[in-house]
């Protein structure tokens, strides 16, 4: 069974039954279990065709199948290297199963070596064996894979910036303050006492998201003319070119960078807008983790992120509302709540496909 949706109008969705397909000698089969659900996948499904997110998992002509990022059993393979019980971690089409082709198989896991995956970022074509992963807890399944995919970009932007000494700027500016890649951001930016960190969200949300400690200050998107002239970098997570528009108007030269990183609010992040102020960049997390990954080896990297990461968990297990929802009608109910915004921002959705 596979989730798909118009790429034309990702409204517009449908699900499709396929009879199961004999395994080539090669190649595994993995059983979806279970994965996350939340407006960095809505991200993928605006970029699919720019960033290439449909080219992942194939779907007809018109149509395209979200990635998602979850958990999976091999239920059966046809690989010397991969035995069959194995669970792990990586990159999923909202589907009952997936075929894959593995490469490097080791006691880590592997990456899936399918020719369409050839030429897509090597980030999302591996899969981890939960069994070598230090991170990983059985009983935060949940937590893990709605907030560790995110949680890569939130450690990304912030090794960025720290990387570049925030180019100048004494303030970070992030818009969608309430998603969960700006709140990963602002937890490892208040680490800082050098760095303000200001989060832009609903006038709605002004209240809960000022009682977590992580912004130094929470204003309404309306409210960006009332922002002292400090010098800023801008990290739009919401791709709302609008308010993108108002904060290089009202900050002018004081704006040291404009980062492009995210589009919760489901509309193309627009690069090319900035009436005034630097031009915007876009950031794509997977070209700094290849490049942090360089730099450290893979070994110093997982260290660096694990650092990060479990602080991160411990700090919103307090606050994190999980829901979980199935099949086919909790799935559609779940994709359209985030579509339309109306999902509050300690609510993350878990959802397994049967």
């Amino acid at each position: 069974m596979d989730f798909q949706v118009k790429r034309a109008d990702i409204r517009e969705g449908r699900f499709v039954d396929e009879a199961s397909t004999t395994l080539d000698h090669g190649c595994a089969r993995l059983k979806v279990d279970a994965f996350g659900f939340s407006a960095n996948n809505v991200t993928y499904a605006v970029l699919g065709e720019p960033l290439s997110y449909w080219s992942f998992f194939p779907a007809p002509e018109g149509w395209g199948r979200i990635p998602v990022w979850g958990f999976a059993d091999v239920v059966e393979s046809r690989h010397p290297g991969l035995r069959e019980g194995m669970r792990v971690f990586g990159y999923l089409p909202p589907s009952t199963q997936l075929l894959v082709t593995p490469d490097r198989a080791s006691a880590r896991g592997f990456v899936d070596a399918s020719p369409h995956r050839s030429a897509l970022a090597p980030v999302y074509n591996s899969y981890s064996n939960v069994e070598g992963d230090p991170t990983y807890d059985a009983q935060s399944e949940d937590s893990y894979m709605l907030l560790r995919p995110v949680f890569f970009l939130s450690f990304a932007l912030d090794d960025f910036l720290l990387e570049n000494a925030f180019f100048g700027a004494t303030r970070v500016l992030i818009s969608s303050a309430s998603s969960k890649a700006a709140l990963g951001l602002a937890f490892l930016l208040a680490r800082r006492s050098d760095i303000g960190v200001v989060g832009l969200t609903s006038t709605q949300r002004l209240e809960e998201l000022n009682k977590l400690d992580v912004y130094t200050q929470v204003i309404g998107y309306n409210d960006v003319a009332h922002l002292s002239p400090q010098a800023s970098v801008y990290v739009d997570l919401s791709g709302n070119a609008d308010l993108r528009a108002a904060v290089h108007a009202h900050l002018g030269n004081a704006l040291k960078l404009s980062l492009a990183a995210g589009t919760t609010h489901g509309r193309p992040a627009r690069v090319e807008a900035a009436p005034v102020g630097p031009k915007p960049v876009f950031f794509f997390t997977p070209d700094h983790i290849v490049k942090r990954t360089h730099d450290w080896g893979r070994t110093g990297f997982n260290e660096r992120f694990a650092r990060a990461w479990l602080p991160f968990v411990a700090w919103t297990k307090p606050w994190l509302q999980i829901q979980r929802a199935s099949g086919p009608g909790g799935i559609v109910a779940v994709y359209l709540e985030v579509l339309n915004g109306r999902v509050a921002f300690h609510v993350s959705h878990v959802l397994t496909p049967l």
